[in-house]
């Protein structure tokens, strides 16, 4: 039976501008280092005992044409000067065996660090359910934090996002973030 739980993951982002939306998205992964691989989109969870390692290491674990596993988020404009993010959140369990959980969220209108913070949210929403936590997504930062110490089964969070502004001819704008597992 072929192993594909991941052992490593990395996190990368990108932008991209171009005439073309296409185009656009290519530059974005360009920028973030994966263009030249096979991006398989896959669900959310970040696999037990897996270890987040420096993007200039996961990038030399890639070849190029390989079919690469993958949690994105990409948001796209040709809207002049329109703020946009792509993130991806990160929600670790104390407990190494257990898996985690991994969130990808893309919105207009919101900075870095905003969109950043809700895809940890999010992810850690979603980690509080699987281990029966109480978790109110919508509680401030620190009372959720708060929750988190308590319970004492949440080890972190964490994200990674790219926001920008379109470009201010009109021309697409893309942003990428994503969350790539080597195998």
């Amino acid at each position: 039976m072929l192993d594909l739980v991941a052992k490593k993951m990395f996190l990368t982002r990108g932008r991209g501008v171009h005439e073309d939306q296409l185009t656009s998205f290519e530059y974005a992964l360009r920028d973030a280092g994966i263009a030249g691989t096979n991006l398989v989109l896959i669900s959310s969870i970040f696999p037990p005992e897996a270890k987040i390692i420096p993007r200039t290491e996961g990038l030399k674990l890639i070849r190029p044409g390989a079919v690469t596993f993958a949690i994105y988020a990409r948001q796209q404009s040709n809207e002049p000067h329109r703020l946009m993010a792509a993130s991806v959140g990160i929600a670790e369990p104390r407990d190494k065996t257990r898996y985690g959980y991994l969130s990808e969220y893309h919105s207009f209108g919101e900075t870095e660090k905003e969109a950043g913070d809700y895809a940890e949210d999010i992810a850690a929403q979603m980690l509080a359910s699987s281990l029966g936590i109480k978790f109110d997504i919508n509680k401030s930062w620190d009372e959720k934090r708060k929750q988190w110490k308590i319970s004492g089964e949440i080890y972190k969070t964490r994200n990674m996002t790219q926001s920008a502004v379109g470009d201010p001819k009109g021309r697409w704008t893309t942003v990428f973030a994503a969350a790539v597992l080597i195998l």
